[in-house]
């Protein structure tokens, strides 16, 4: 009795197209997930559907180009090429082109002062700002720094840059934080928070405002939601992941917050 073996399709056109040996090195490289420090030759056969062969040979040149290591006990893993091109793919992305059109549309469109703070060290400060034209409002000025333990963005460094702390819970779960004159008696802020490609959180965008006309639930409900959304689209501008707002989003939509 005679067997027939069929050979997967991944292999049968191995040779047809250099698109489709690119497919397949591809697929070596996302087969390591995001706890995989090292994965054997089986594994990664089973894990893209390619024989052990068709692997091997493009280990090699995966490792030639410094994107897999071979280690001493026989196991791959992740090389350095993919480090320094994450890096690189970083550094493509500036932030101030990305955030200063965002924060004039808050100003714009809610008539208050809008911002961006980052955290050095036990303050934040002021690395964008966009104020509206009326007459009354909250004045700050880029490169002011305030105390991070006052005010809304303060609540929202603090907490995705001290993950272990269990006082910025709340603040993690919902991405947002507000504050009724913590530093000023008189303003009223809100923050959330905005992140990079790899999911670090690189600043809170805030908008703030006199108490007589920010405070009330029904303008905060509306300045979240805004906030939420700008936030989403300049995290996604910047490479990072839009969806991890999506409930915050669908919850200010209908809570009533209050004090």
């Amino acid at each position: 009795m005679s067997i027939t073996t069929t050979q997967p399709s991944v292999d049968a056109s191995e040779t047809s197209s250099g698109v489709a040996v690119l497919d397949r090195a591809f697929a070596i490289l996302n087969a390591f997930g995001p706890t995989d420090e090292q994965l054997t030759l089986t594994e990664l056969a089973r894990r893209t559907g390619l024989y052990k062969s068709t692997v091997l040979r493009l280990l090699g040149a995966l490792e030639h180009g410094g994107f897999i290591r071979k280690l001493s006990d026989g196991h791959y893993a992740i090389g350095h090429q993919p480090l320094r091109l994450a890096t690189l793919y970083q550094r493509s992305f500036q932030i101030g082109p990305v955030v200063e059109p965002i924060l004039q549309q808050l100003s714009r469109d809610l008539g208050e002062t809008a911002s961006f703070y980052v955290r050095q060290g036990d303050h934040r400060l002021v690395l964008y700002r966009v104020e509206p034209s009326r007459s009354v409002r909250v004045s700050i000025c880029v490169g002011e720094e305030f105390p991070i333990d006052k005010g809304s963005s303060g609540k929202v460094l603090l907490a995705f840059t001290e993950s272990l702390d269990p006082r910025w819970n709340v603040v993690r779960e919902r991405l947002w934080a507000v504050s009724y004159g913590e530093r000023d008696p008189e303003t009223v802020s809100a923050s959330v928070p905005v992140f990079d490609s790899t999911g670090e959180l690189l600043g809170a965008l805030t908008l703030s405002g006199p108490k007589g006309r920010f405070d009330a639930p029904s303008t905060i409900n509306v300045a979240l939601k805004v906030l939420l959304d700008s936030a989403k689209r300049a995290t996604v501008s910047l490479g990072g992941a839009g969806a991890r707002y999506d409930a915050s989003i669908a919850r200010s939509a209908h809570e009533v917050l209050s004090r």
